[in-house]
């Protein structure tokens, strides 16, 4: 009869970390704890730990920096960011079709985090919201636009969906330089700009009342809103802009 062989620690170690991973406890980029914290945490000898980070170094998942600490590749997920950036820098109807692909996503995030998130979801979710606030009191365009990032996160985690949430996860600075350029548009329109974190508001509430088709509805409602927002202050300016070749043209044609 064969004999079962027990796994190795640091392989356990490796799958927790793993597990981890996949859970978005530790997202791509991000510097992990110390050695000392993480050995305690998994109740582990520190040199076992050590034979597991080398494992996941191998596997492609961490990276040590020297005298840096050890981080979660940046390389987990395909690098899609970069041309997304440009094409959206160098195209501004990209910021629309930005905005349509986000009602998707961060519709899905709002559904599933209503209808899987815990406490401690609810919870980072009214911190992240607490903070967009702050940043609102600010008037920082782009302290508004890492606390709103932070938010959106904060639901894609509580989705507990890996995929929607290393999606999300991929595309942060894509969305941050989209929140950062429609937040600097809608500060044109103060009143509107006040309904929008109203309307964050209402997210939070029907994802933390357990209610998935109410936090769709209201995450969709909440950026069909910016969306036609946007669309008007374009329309406006466009506006605005014809007046102002009229204008022009008459003063020259009475010289």
């Amino acid at each position: 009869m064969q004999k079962i062989q027990s796994k190795k620690l640091s392989d356990v170690i490796v799958e927790q970390l793993e597990a981890m991973i996949l859970d978005g406890k530790f997202l791509a980029g991000e510097k992990l704890p110390p050695e000392r914290q993480l050995a305690e945490q998994f109740d582990v000898s520190r040199p076992s730990l050590r034979e597991a980070i080398q494992k996941l170094e191998t596997k492609g998942l961490l990276t040590r920096r020297q005298g840096g600490g050890t981080f979660i590749s940046k390389k987990l997920t395909p690098k899609v960011t970069d041309p997304l950036m440009a094409l959206i820098a160098s195209n501004p109807e990209s910021q629309f079709d930005l905005l349509e692909f986000r009602h998707a996503l961060e519709g899905m995030a709002a559904y599933y985090a209503a209808l899987r998130g815990d406490e401690e979801d609810f919870e980072a979710l009214h911190r992240a919201l607490d903070k967009t606030e702050l940043a609102v009191k600010e008037d920082c365009v782009e302290a508004q636009s890492e606390a709103l990032v932070e938010f959106y996160l904060c639901m894609a985690k509580g989705s507990h969906n890996a995929v929607l949430l290393h999606m999300m996860g991929n595309l942060l600075d894509v969305l941050q330089e989209n929140i950062a350029s429609n937040l600097a548009v809608l500060q044109k329109r103060p009143d509107e700009y006040k309904q929008i974190h109203q309307q964050r508001k209402q997210i939070v509430a029907a994802i933390v009342s357990g209610n998935p088709e109410v936090a769709r509805r209201a995450s969709n409602e909440h950026l069909g809103f910016i969306e036609q927002t946007l669309l008007d202050i374009n329309r406006q300016n466009s506006s605005m802009q014809r007046a102002m070749r009229r204008l022009g043209v008459s003063d020259e044609g009475s010289h």
